[in-house]
């Protein structure tokens, strides 16, 4: 029988509203999983073109029970059918009976257009044994049984398994296993179905068996004279494979006592031939673990002038830059690394730098230099980056170096070197060869169908770059969902900085219970920065691009990384830098040959404004807010394996001739909070690499980081070391305030004030809302009363409006400027009625701190859709005494366009550029006064 087909099971708010809106009935309902009580439902009525959420609870005996206005008495009732049904009655508190059911569409089967995916039946999305069914047509319990098959299926799956053979079972559990019940409960215990189900999945074992017992075998006969028992197959000689499953498990029992029996063997063979001949074993000499390499001077020939060309060199380890005339041996000027006031680069030409330095007299000195390229002005500037982090008496890092590598290994083994990769090296925007071995701080690589078991890969990736870096990197994390892998290398000296690290996985795969396509995930912090890393591989096939844009939703809602306080917040806004990456699978909309004829042009900009990742992001289906680098590199899918000058867009199946467009499938993305401090260093592929039909990817990131707390000596409010207490969730961080100094005051406290908030929802609801505020700065989360103002007049928009006595004032933990302006407040928009999120959002404190208030304005998300907009005015109050900062490391290279000749001897420093202005979506018309989301245009009476 057919499940409740009211139930929607985890559709999102803005879904479920959406289709209650085409339904356009009063009375029109449905019920879906509540996003903020586990076990819970959502019961969402239309009424008067509102739709009203009403949360139905369980209660301790599994009770179901409505949240319905005062006065009106809860009714219980055993299952949720039985609820739905005594709602049909007027008078039971809601605002409309439940009238006309909204039914969920029907789901088609997944299918693989490429023939990547596993091959099985469809699990359809059924109510929970607890719900039941529509009155009218309960299911005998019997259905659940292959379910609940299936879903231990699932949970005992971790490893890799071949996609084929997972097919064949989810087959079985689907279609099958009711069919052996019966037969059972007729008395017929053979289950013949499974037996049916084995042998076909097992028919290819056969061969390889008979190979790998055919080398058992011979090895060992090399240690033992008497033949070791055989198989049948083997003592006839080799018999076409038998798809007899009793032969099959003599086999495997023969391989089994084999593999058992032969380390002994050997080790006896070794130690008698030793005893005999009197040998004596060499012993194990250790080798010592290399040393870091230091890094060499380099030097950038450079134009000064017009014409006059010199020398640069860096020397990293000494902390020195020379300057040399072109044919001179000495250098005419060095230097000293603490001597270099700035670093700017120009914009309007990307290969010129002006250096700032200090003098004796107190004056500073400003040269420009022109190198021969762009790339050589960026190595150069990640130099002395270097150079400046290695001599700075920091205690903390501020400025770290991220690599992120992405591979669909198409089920091969690597080769034995992976240098370009894991160096940067290749096509597209690329690392210099002066920079290309400075090791990075953190290395995240993903793969996607790796046939490596993952030990083996994370050995080898670590051997790979203690290879090339001389460095032993450790090991933060592994996560696996069969054939896609996700590690994390950190160099050793960042060990104890990393806390709190979680991972996750989803499958996407067929009805998202198959792990051959979904998401593995890591989040960590870094002293106090959380980073977020996901690597997944979506649906293949050109035209799967909503099946794909489903799976990143179904990720993005189901992944569970971060803090488990922040567990309501979209997924994008729980981390202070997120990246995301992998085989995303979106294909370029164009003719392979005229893909063809543009790749040989590298003509790349004609083929990204048909790359359906780029158009869905242009409609804000995926991705939003997200940042990616430029792409010069060619389409890393679909090569011929063992080479890079051929596209194999032809793949031959039973079925017919199958298309794959030369498309960059494999892509790095990211998205980091506002007023934070990441720059791509390189976006490439590499071009050595052939043993897949995809090509690796890389990007490098250069990643502002913050510390786990301020010392401040002689203070009151400082944060000692040791009373630092890390615990469960990430922001309950407690901390011992040091006692004050005899005789002095009160220590003044920062705070954050609200003069008030403006919020337009995209919704049909009408319900009243509150705000939640989250912070790491914050001792607790605090909560806002509900809205003093609210206008429902534009169909389709919610606008709300709080006053300052209605928002709370916040104290974060710590009153010192430095600390504050690297803090984050994360905003959620609540309804009164659901305690469901309409949106969320991120502002940064550094711009608001001040005496007098300033205006902000943001997006809200809400499971990976923008869902309105917030705007409105704060201030952030530092007590006198704490407002002293200092300049970052990553502030000290700043960004300037060219517009009159510099001087050559100028008495201060240049003025740093104002920061740069916050993106907005291009699909998006800009704003009037400012304001990001069209609602506001009609609401101010802009058409």
């Amino acid at each position: 029988m057919a499940a409740a087909s009211w139930y929607h099971r985890d559709i999102s708010r803005v879904v479920a509203e959406e289709l209650l809106a085409r339904a356009g009935r009063d009375g029109a309902f449905l019920v879906r999983d509540s996003e903020s009580v586990a076990g819970a439902y959502a019961l969402c009525l239309l009424f008067q073109r509102h739709v009203h959420t009403y949360r139905i609870l369980p209660d301790d005996e599994g009770l179901l029970s409505v949240q319905t206005i005062q006065g009106i008495q809860a009714q219980c009732f055993r299952t949720l059918p039985d609820l739905i049904s005594a709602y049909q009655h007027p008078n039971n508190g809601l605002v409309t009976p439940l009238l006309y059911p909204v039914h969920r569409a029907r789901r088609a089967p997944d299918e693989d257009s490429d023939g990547e995916d596993a091959q099985g039946g469809h699990v359809a999305s059924t109510v929970p044994a607890m719900v039941g069914t529509w009155p009218s047509t309960p299911i005998p319990s019997r259905t659940h049984i292959p379910q609940q098959l299936h879903q231990r299926l699932q949970e005992q799956v971790h490893s890799s398994p071949a996609s084929d053979f997972m097919g064949f079972l989810a087959e079985y559990l689907n279609h099958h296993v009711q069919l052996d019940l019966e037969a059972l409960h007729l008395g017929h215990p053979q289950l013949q179905h499974l037996s049916t189900a084995l042998t076909t999945a097992c028919r290819a074992l056969h061969g390889e068996i008979d190979f790998t017992l055919a080398g058992l075998e011979t090895l060992a006969r090399v240690f033992d004279l008497p033949l070791s028992p055989r198989s049948p197959a083997r003592e006839q000689g080799l018999l076409p494979s038998d798809p007899d499953l009793e032969l099959l498990l003599h086999k495997i029992s023969t391989v089994n006592n084999l593999l058992s029996s032969l380390e002994k063997k050997v080790l006896k063979s070794l130690q008698e031939t030793v005893s005999r001949h009197n040998l004596a074993l060499p012993s194990v000499v250790v080798a010592p673990p290399p040393s870091a390499k230091p890094l060499a001077v380099q030097s950038f020939e450079v134009k000064v002038g017009k014409s006059q060309r010199v020398v640069l060199g860096v020397d990293v380890e000494s902390g020195t830059v020379t300057i040399t005339k072109r044919g001179s041996g000495a250098p005419e000027e060095v230097i000293p690394q603490d001597k270099i006031l700035q670093l700017i680069k120009y914009q309007s030409v990307q290969s010129k730098v002006r250096l700032v330095c200090a003098r004796e007299s107190q004056k500073s000195l400003s040269r420009d230099f022109v190198f021969p390229s762009a790339r050589k002005r960026e190595a150069f500037c990640q130099l002395l980056q270097l150079m400046r982090i290695q001599h700075s008496n920091l205690d903390e890092p501020e400025l770290i170096s991220v690599y992120v590598g992405t591979w669909n290994m198409g089920s091969t083994p690597p080769p034995r070197s992976l240098a370009s990769w894991l160096t940067s090296r290749g096509l597209g925007h690329t690392q210099d060869e002066t920079t290309a071995c400075i090791p990075h701080d953190i290395y995240v690589v993903g793969t996607q169908e790796n046939s490596l078991g993952d030990r083996e890969w994370v050995e080898f990736l670590r051997a790979s770059l203690k290879t090339l870096m001389a460095i032993d990197y450790r090991v933060v994390a592994l996560q696996c969902l069969w054939s896609i892998k996700i590690v994390v290398l950190v160099k050793p000296e960042h060990e104890r900085r990393i806390s709190h690290v979680h991972t996750s996985s989803v499958k996407t795969g067929i009805a998202n219970t198959l792990g051959n396509k979904g998401a593995v995930g890591v989040s960590f912090l870094f002293n106090g920065t959380s980073f977020g890393f996901v690597n997944c591989h979506l649906a293949s096939g050109s035209e799967k691009t909503h099946r794909r844009n489903q799976n990143y939703s179904d990720i993005l809602h189901s992944l569970v990384l971060g803090d488990k306080c922040l567990g309501g917040f979209d997924l994008t806004l729980r981390f202070t830098h997120l990246f995301w990456f992998g085989d995303l699978n979106y294909r370029l909309d164009m003719d392979v040959e005229d893909v063809l004829a543009h790749v040989t042009k590298k003509d790349f900009q004609a083929l990204l404004a048909v790359d359906q990742l780029n158009l869905e992001r242009e409609k804000n289906k995926v991705f939003l807010q997200f940042s990616e680098g430029d792409i010069s590199f060619p389409p890393t899918y679909r090569y011929e394996r063992g080479s890079r000058d051929t596209y194999m867009w032809q793949k031959f199946k039973h079925t017919g001739v199958r298309i794959n467009v030369p498309s960059w499938c494999d892509r790095i993305l990211w998205k980091s909070h506002p007023e934070t401090h990441v720059v791509c260093n390189s976006y490439g592929c590499t071009d050595d690499i052939v043993t897949s039909d995809h090509s690796p990817v890389f990007a490098t990131f250069e990643v502002g980081v913050t510390s786990q707390f301020v010392p401040k000596e002689g203070k009151g409010w400082g944060l000692s070391p040791p009373c630092l207490v890390w615990g469960e969730p990430w922001h309950a961080l407690t901390c011992q305030y040091l006692p004050a100094a005899p005789g002095s005051g009160p220590e003044a406290l920062a705070c954050v004030e609200w003069e008030s908030i403006e919020v337009i929802l995209k919704t049909t609801s009408r319900s009243k809302c509150y705000i939640e505020f989250h912070s790491y700065c914050l001792e607790e989360m605090q909560r806002s009363g509900e809205n003093t103002f609210q206008n429902c007049d534009i169909p389709g928009f919610l606008k709300l409006g709080w006053s300052s006595k209605h928002l709370p004032v916040l104290n974060p933990i710590l009153p010192d400027l430095e600390y504050l302006g690297d803090q984050h407040l994360l905003l959620s928009i609540k309804g009164v009625e659901s305690c469901e999120s309409y949106g969320e959002c991120c502002i940064a404190m550094r711009s608001m701190i001040g005496s007098t208030a300033q205006q902000f304005e943001t997006f809200l998300f809400h499971r990976g859709e923008e869902t309105g907009s917030m705007r409105g005015w704060m201030r952030v109050r530092v007590p006198t005494d704490r407002c002293s900062t200092r300049e970052r490391l990553y502030e000290w290279i700043s960004f300037e366009e060219e517009d009159t000749e510099p001087v050559t001897d100028a008495t201060t420093c240049p003025e740093p550029p104002p920061p740069r202005p916050r993106s907005r979506p291009r699909s998006l018309p800009e704003p009037a006064m400012g304001y990001t989301n069209p609602a506001y245009f009609i609401f101010e009476g802009v058409p």
